[in-house]
């Protein structure tokens, strides 16, 4: 396994889990001292369990050497970083430079594995770095998205909905497909194009439900509709289900976003103009304003206002702050003149090392006292939880913006609270 990140570290611990011999191969030199002394560097519920049962099991270890990793393997798993582009495209310049190591490192025939997320043709791009580095023994690229979800990488792999798999070979698809069968999921092979294009499809349509149900609370905010309940009555519909229907401030991460500007970025470079998907982004970003327009409506003008975030991470379960809400919605506060203090359960110190002029508190009754107004900005059901009286007791101004709908506005406003919420009145 190549990359010690969020998906290669859940999927080689899943895999050696499964009874696999894994090696994991990470630059890094400060992660695999970590790793091998069993302390894992990213927050993902059950992991660290697994890793250190697999490593003191002697299924999993890690190295920073592709010589002491690639020799004598049946599969390499590429599952490296693609960082956005300048012009939104995947930057390949970490999957290239894998593919280049495992080629000079190898001792034999190889199956490499293509996990990172990456435009539809780069397993020909792999291919071709390998057989300019190597001429002695036999190669076969196959591409094989993942679909892990943060804070839910471990389930998902174990418990796929489906397992994807495309390569120009059918011998060695079927290969990687031996690996999967324990897991008794449909397996899916087609060719390498497809199944490359089934990831950044999977993505841009998640986040186009997400973004069309901003739109849409966008416009029951016009007409007194309430966006929740909306979508509660849409989601039953079986042909629309009720996932990704939650209406509040967009989606962040490392996924969504990279992957719709990029699969933008594919089209455009085969001249088609990706309408849908510009403006999914525009939507997309326009969320994050709308909560500071909100603030603004409530406390008037911002300057020397306190604004206390409950809610780092782009999501709950996972202290991953790549692309998160906070991150703009903070800037926007501050260039403002807003004190902006902030807290989160567990993404605090990498949110610190991103945001330095935000004062942070251990707890949100910390982030409450004194303050002109709060903002939920991830929903963590510690959140969900609170005590809302004694809440409105410290601070100065009862004002509540609700990023993620986890309150009732009726309830909210018998509480003596001045409360918006998002699509809801």
């Amino acid at each position: 396994m190549v990359g010690a990140g969020y998906v290669g570290l859940t999927s080689a611990a899943a895999l050696a889990d499964l009874g696999n011999d894994v090696r994991v191969v990470e630059i890094d030199a400060t992660k695999v001292r970590s790793l091998r002394r069993h302390k894992v560097h990213i927050f993902e519920p059950g992991l660290q369990e697994v890793i250190e049962r697999n490593a003191r099991a002697g299924r999993l270890r890690f190295t920073t050497s592709y010589a002491e990793a690639i020799p004598g393997a049946e599969f390499a798993f590429l599952a490296v970083n693609t960082p956005e582009g300048e012009n939104g495209e995947a930057d390949l310049s970490r999957v290239e430079s894998a593919a280049c190591s495992i080629a000079q490192s190898l001792s034999g025939p190889l199956i490499v594995v293509n996990k990172s997320t990456v435009p539809i043709g780069t397993g020909d791009v792999v291919s071709e770095v390998i057989r300019r580095f190597n001429t002695e023994f036999p190669v076969e690229v196959v591409s094989n998205p993942e679909f892990l979800r943060e804070g839910s990488a471990l389930k998902d792999f174990m418990q796929p909905d489906r397992v994807v798999i495309g390569a120009h070979n059918r011998e060695a698809a079927e290969r990687v497909a031996g690996l999967y069968e324990p897991l008794g999921a449909p397996i899916l092979i087609y060719n390498i194009y497809t199944a490359e294009m089934v990831k950044y499809a999977s993505n841009a349509f998640l986040a186009a439900r997400i973004s069309f149900i901003n739109e849409i609370a966008r416009i029951c905010e016009r007409v007194d509709a309430d966006a929740k309940l909306v979508a509660e009555g849409m989601g039953l519909d079986r042909r629309i289900g009720p996932n990704f229907l939650g209406a509040g401030i967009g989606y962040g991460g490392s996924c969504f976003p990279k992957d719709v500007k990029a699969l933008a970025a594919i089209a455009e470079k085969y001249e088609y103009h990706p309408e849908l998907l510009h403006a999914v982004m525009d939507i997309n970003r326009d969320q994050r304003t709308l909560v500071v327009e909100k603030l603004r409506e409530c406390l008037g003008s911002l300057r020397g206002q306190v604004v206390g975030m409950l809610g780092l991470a782009f999501k709950p379960d996972t202290d991953d702050m790549r692309e998160a809400p906070s991150i703009e919605i903070a800037e926007a506060l501050l260039k403002k003149g807003a004190v902006v203090r902030a807290y989160d359960p567990v993404a605090t110190d990498k949110a610190r090392a991103i945001m330095p002029d935000v004062e942070y508190r251990r707890n949100p009754q910390g982030v409450a006292r004194g303050a002109d107004a709060i903002v939920i900005v991830t929903e963590w059901n510690e959140f969900k939880r609170l005590d809302l009286q004694k809440l409105k007791r410290l601070m100065r101004r009862p004002v509540v913006v609700d990023g993620r709908n986890i309150y009732d506005p009726e309830q909210m406003r018998r509480l003596g609270f001045v409360y918006r919420g998002i699509g809801r009145n």
